[in-house]
Parts: structure tokens; C-alpha cells; sequence
């Protein structure tokens, strides 16, 4: 019952909610981004969505313009290419707050695999492809299991090889759990577990 209609509930209300609730912090970054690095404020990246859908995820723009050109992933803890503001909102994930629109309008879920980028997902197997079977989301055990992301990758001489070899594997079988755990209680202790992490990483 959860998964075919509390979860769209639970969507639509939270995020709502959130959006109202975070409207003077979404304004104040709105600004702090426009002042550091002019327009555009928000950056729109076409991922895969549910049923091999694509769709426009939103955030708020971390990098400078035209710095995705020079590669999908973000390597390092410093990588050169993210403005200094946008350095402090991925630390604490405020990059990521615009989508909540996302999950208001029915493109995402609070809870869920992470969406991809279609260069990724045409390298899934069968298996890993019923992943889209599901919303993706803003969050998931994946996303707090690799909150280092960058740093691990600056570890490969090629990034991307380790992204696609090691991480993104670790990263779909974790999804493929989720699939199978679907609940209200799964996905509030995520978001609770997503919250401490933020917490914690704040403190380092």
C-alpha cells in the first residue's frame, strides 16, 4: 500500500512543506550564488528517471559556468572547477535543496536510487536496470555510504574508470536492496540517517 500510494503522499506533502519552510534559506542561497558567480543560479542536468524517463534534476549551481564540459564526476575535496560558495553548499548538501520542486511535481522521490546520467545507465545490466522501475530520489543508503565520493575518486588515476568499475556497482547493488525494502519505515530512517550525516560531515 505504501509503495503504490503512501510513498506519492509522503512526496507531496514533505516537500511541500519543505519548500515553504526553507523558502528564506532557498532565497538567501539564491542570492549568495548569484552575487559569487552571476546567472545562471541553477543548474539543470538531464538524468533518468523512473522507466527510463529523462527529466531535468535541479540544483543550485556549484560550479562555474561551463565546468561540466570538462567531465561528469567531481573529484577531490577541492576540485578546481566548484566556485567557493559552492564548495560550502555541496559540503552540506544545500546544492541539492532545489529538489524538492523535483519531488512536488513528480519527477523524484524523497527516498530512492539516485538518479543517473544516461551515459551511466545505458552501461547497466538487466538487473541493475529494474532499479528503474522506481522514482529516483534525493536521497538513499548509497548517497550516505558514499558522502566521500570525491575523495575516493581522487584516489584512480582515472576517475571515471573507478566510478564505473567500483563505485557505481556498490552504488546499484545498494538500490536493488532498496527495491526490496520499500517502506514508510525504511525511507524515514534514511532521511533520519541522511540527516546525521549531513551533521556530522559539518563538524569535520
Amino acid at each position: 500500500m505504501y509503495r503504490k500510494y503512501g510513498k506519492r503522499l509522503f512526496d507531496i506533502f514533505f516537500s511541500f512543506i519543505g519548500l515553504i519552510l526553507l523558502f528564506p534559506l532557498l532565497l538567501l542561497i539564491y542570492l549568495l550564488v548569484l552575487w559569487s558567480d552571476g546567472l545562471p543560479v541553477f543548474y539543470c542536468q538531464e538524468r533518468v528517471g523512473k522507466g527510463g524517463k529523462i527529466f531535468k534534476l535541479i540544483k543550485f549551481r556549484s560550479m562555474y559556468k561551463d565546468a561540466d564540459k570538462k567531465g561528469l564526476l567531481t573529484v577531490g575535496g577541492r576540485d578546481p572547477r566548484v566556485t567557493p560558495v559552492g564548495y560550502y553548499l555541496r559540503k552540506y548538501k544545500l546544492d541539492e535543496l532545489p529538489q524538492l520542486w523535483n519531488v512536488l511535481v513528480g519527477d523524484m522521490s524523497l527516498v530512492g536510487p539516485r538518479p543517473e546520467v544516461k551515459k551511466y545507465v545505458d552501461m547497466y545490466n538487466e538487473d541493475q536496470r529494474k532499479i528503474l522501475s522506481i522514482k529516483p530520489g534525493i536521497t538513499d543508503r548509497a548517497s550516505i555510504r558514499f558522502s566521500n565520493e570525491n575523495e575516493i575518486l581522487a584516489k584512480y588515476d582515472n576517475p571515471e574508470e573507478g566510478y564505473v568499475k567500483e563505485v557505481m556497482p556498490k552504488k546499484l547493488e545498494m538500490y536493488l536492496e532498496y527495491l526490496n525494502k520499500v517502506s514508510l519505515r525504511e525511507d524515514l530512517g534514511i532521511i533520519f540517517d541522511t540527516i546525521i550525516r549531513v551533521t556530522k560531515s559539518s563538524k569535520i
